[in-house]
């Protein structure tokens, strides 16, 4: 009886995983490049059938090892906490997102709708960009990682214009 108990729940976790991802949809929001190696971490927005974010998870963030085979993997907890991981609020009217990264915490990302697509918008230059990828210089020290500085590569949301910005954490 214990046994079937446990493939009963093991099968509704799998449904609801298989459910969740049937409801979403994903849009590439930016990626960051690595001083360490080829591997990359891929942000996406995760859009629900009612075209906004999804509220319980509006952002993804994941390895894609270049380096390797181009396998797709989550992230350390270690790295998640440290270095690449976020927080995020959503917006009352579930049309856009706060997300704050652990790397560069005193610079919020917004994730709203421009145009047909969603963009992680950060302020590049003192106006509005939106993010196309970011290289992060950091070295692995402990049981942390000490961030030399964040590269960001966008354009002007309002003209489209490219932008770059260099942050230096304190």
């Amino acid at each position: 009886m214990r046994n079937c108990l446990m493939v009963v729940v093991w099968l509704m976790a799998c449904a609801s995983g298989y459910l969740h991802a049937a409801e979403t949809e994903k849009q590439a929001l930016f990626w960051v490049e690595r001083s360490k190696n080829a591997n990359i971490i891929q942000y996406d927005a995760q859009i629900g059938p009612d075209g906004k974010l999804y509220r319980d998870e509006p952002v993804v963030g994941y390895w894609i090892r270049l380096a390797k085979e181009g396998q797709v993997e989550e992230m350390s907890w270690l790295q998640w906490i440290f270095a690449f991981g976020f927080d995020i609020e959503m917006s009352d009217d579930g049309d856009s997102a706060e997300m704050i990264m652990r790397g560069g915490k005193e610079r919020p990302i917004t994730i709203r709708q421009e145009g047909d697509r969603y963009c992680a918008v950060l302020m590049m230059e003192g106006t509005p960009a939106c993010i196309e990828k970011a290289y992060i210089k950091a070295k692995r020290k402990a049981l942390s990682f000490k961030v030399y500085y964040l590269d960001f590569w966008g354009f002007d949301t309002a003209t489209g214009e490219r932008r770059y910005e260099r942050i230096v954490p304190d």
